[in-house]
């Protein structure tokens, strides 16, 4: 399965011409921080949760073995992405 993303150190950048079915409902396996660096209309979404916009600038963590899926935007979004 081709991933919707590249990885450079510990920026990801994902790309919005991939199709929307390619972002698909995940979890990882360790606690995550992200960081919003660039991308417009993204949103992320949590199990049981109305999706919200991302906006650059804004940091927020994912527990391990928490459900969520990203909804692309209208650009690609770039984050940095910090393993705990």
């Amino acid at each position: 399965m081709v991933k919707p993303y590249t990885e450079d150190g510990d920026i990801r950048t994902f790309y919005e011409h991939y199709d929307a079915s390619e972002y698909v409902w995940h979890r990882d396996e360790e606690d995550r921080s992200i960081e919003v660096l660039e991308g417009n209309g993204w949103q992320i979404q949590f199990e049981n949760t109305l999706p919200y916009l991302l906006k650059n600038g804004q940091t927020f963590d994912i527990e391990k073995y928490t459900y969520h899926r990203l909804i692309k935007g209208k650009d690609d979004l770039i984050v940095r992405l910090i393993k705990l």
